[in-house]
């Protein structure tokens, strides 16, 4: 096991919240990591309706979910956060240095002075596809989402699905893959149409492989995938060799491992107090639609002023032996210099 990974701030959730947090900790000269479990930032925001347009962000009359995910990344830029997508913060425990080691689902551990969990109403877990014995292939030749794309570089590639990761990881996996064959239960698809049109031409070129149909089964040992069998739209069956598969069946929302945390809990949301919006555990904070409060409202824009104000708890864990002098990005040079603007 590596060395943990040593930052001031270990934020969990990477959606609107978890992004602005960023910038209210990066003005404190707070270091942050970002863990999600999706494979981009932008939480539900990117992944459930980035083209839908939202109406109540303050002065921004109307931005879609994905934009509004783009404008925050390029508002946090300055402050150069490490991001570490497909992880599930698994545990969180407090070490002898009084620090929280964190470590994710994959081994990947981190050291943090403060832990902010913005983690929408939970972590979106892949949804798995019914296909019996599935589990015995997961992690070796079955995944959910894309961490390296050199590991399925000349790999036999089975991708299940009709949405925009289906499609997206088709055309990005399709040049460095030996084959792709791409399955869907119907000759209709819900991504995006730039995309599909993308998708039909490398089919029509002969450079991957489209079948209308579902997995029925999967052959292997060990672990080791070998071959999926599919049952035709024609009510046929055919056998696709593959020696990985990528099955995106969309996510769906769960507490997951923040109910082993020892946290308080109130139903599926964390309690806090609305000063710092620091849960039961000191230097832990709930920020965003997973915490709940008297009057809480499920806004973004309520999630903003909650990271506001946490980051100003959170500079006394990071730096305890500082005054915090609070300023104005209008008209302090230091914050403006920090943000690139003077």
């Amino acid at each position: 096991m590596t060395d943990p990974i040593k930052t001031d701030a270990l934020i969990i959730g990477s959606g609107p919240v978890g992004l602005f947090a960023v910038f209210e900790l990066g003005l404190l000269d707070i270091r942050t990591h970002l863990v999600d479990v999706l494979d981009k930032p932008g939480g539900q925001c990117a992944e459930l309706y980035p083209e839908k347009p939202i109406y109540d962000i303050p002065a921004i009359p109307v931005i879609t979910g994905q934009g509004l995910t783009d404008a925050l990344m390029t508002q946090i830029k300055p402050f150069q956060p490490v991001f570490h997508f497909g992880e599930m913060i698994a545990s969180i425990a407090r070490t002898s240095d009084s620090l929280f080691r964190c470590v994710t689902a994959n081994g990947l551990s981190f050291d943090a002075k403060v832990v902010v969990i913005a983690a929408g109403g939970g972590s979106f877990q892949p949804k798995r596809p019914p296909i019996k014995g599935i589990e015995e292939y997961e992690g070796s030749s079955v995944f959910y989402s894309v961490r390296r794309m050199e590991f399925f570089r000349d790999r036999r590639i089975v991708i299940v699905g009709g949405g925009d990761s289906a499609l997206d990881w088709t055309l990005n996996l399709q040049p460095i893959a030996e084959r792709v064959v791409l399955v869907h239960r119907r000759d209709d698809f819900r991504a995006a149409p730039d995309t599909v049109k993308k998708m039909r031409a490398l089919v029509a070129a002969g450079a991957m492989d489209l079948v209308i149909g579902q997995v029925m089964g999967l052959q292997g040992e060990g672990g080791v995938l070998a071959g999926a069998t599919i049952r035709l739209s024609d009510g046929g069956a055919a056998t696709v060799e593959c020696d990985a598969m990528l099955p995106f069946f969309g996510l769906t929302m769960r507490l997951g491992p923040v109910t082993n945390w020892g946290l308080e809990l109130k139903g599926d949301l964390i309690p806090v107090e609305t000063a710092k919006f620091e849960t039961n555990i000191p230097g832990l904070f709930a920020i965003g639609d997973i915490n709940t409060y008297p009057g809480k409202l499920k806004l973004i824009l309520s999630g903003f002023h909650e990271a506001a104000l946490m980051a100003q708890q959170a500079y006394r864990y990071v730096y305890p032996e500082q005054r915090l002098v609070f300023q104005y990005t209008t008209s302090s040079t230091s914050l403006q210099k920090k943000l690139g603007a003077a």
